[in-house]
């Protein structure tokens, strides 16, 4: 779906910072674009995101979580994502499908098959025109980080399902080289942060 960006990458590697520096950027040069996230972005998905994350959940099963992934998906697409590109609006986001292919398929093990058609059936046609992959492994980005989120359930998983997510991310960014746009997130912020907004202007988006 063109103008539909979508920033991925594993827990700790900072994705969620170089999004709100990217927002800042836009907002300053005059961009008409809108930033949201997964899961969550709109009230009815924000309130599935508390569910997923809460660390007192630890009972949920695997395939709960992808459908629970999933339906936040479908609600955010109906209230942010599918207006905003309507509108001839630029979208960012944080996370979306390529993170159910590589946590729920990858690392909790689902049959991937299962991930790729329950997200298909979630998001129609809205698929990202460009994903930005901050690659960085996990090992480096905990490091980076300081340690996982007590408060994340999904942080706190073993280090083998993040390096299986990794891989994951991995495997779909070599599939599709006209779609992942790779970046190496090992610098400081701000030398990640000029190559995000290098690339986009590469792309045409900025």
């Amino acid at each position: 779906m063109k103008n539909f960006i979508t920033i991925e990458g594993c827990d700790g590697v900072g994705k969620t910072w170089q999004t709100n520096l990217l927002k800042q950027y836009c907002l300053k040069n005059g961009y008409d674009v809108v930033f949201t996230r997964e899961p969550g972005g709109s009230e009815i998905a924000e309130k599935i995101r508390n569910i997923i994350l809460d660390v007192k959940n630890q009972g949920m099963s695997d395939l709960c979580e992808a459908f629970l992934y999933a339906s936040a998906r479908i609600q955010h697409l109906h209230d942010i994502v599918k207006p905003a590109l309507e509108q001839g609006k630029v979208v960012f986001c944080d996370r979306f499908i390529h993170s159910s292919y590589a946590y729920q398929g990858f690392g909790r093990g689902i049959n991937l098959d299962t991930v790729v058609h329950l997200n298909e059936l979630a998001i129609g046609e809205y698929t990202p025109q460009y994903v930005i992959f901050l690659d960085l492994s996990p090992e480096e980005a905990f490091k980076r980080k300081g340690g996982a989120d007590k408060n994340d359930r999904m942080e706190n998983v073993d280090f083998s399902f993040h390096q299986r997510v990794y891989d994951g991310y991995k495997h779909f960014a070599n599939a599709n080289p006209d779609t992942f746009v790779c970046i190496d997130a090992s610098g400081t912020v701000e030398e990640t942060h000029n190559k995000i907004v290098a690339a986009l202007k590469q792309k045409g988006i900025l």
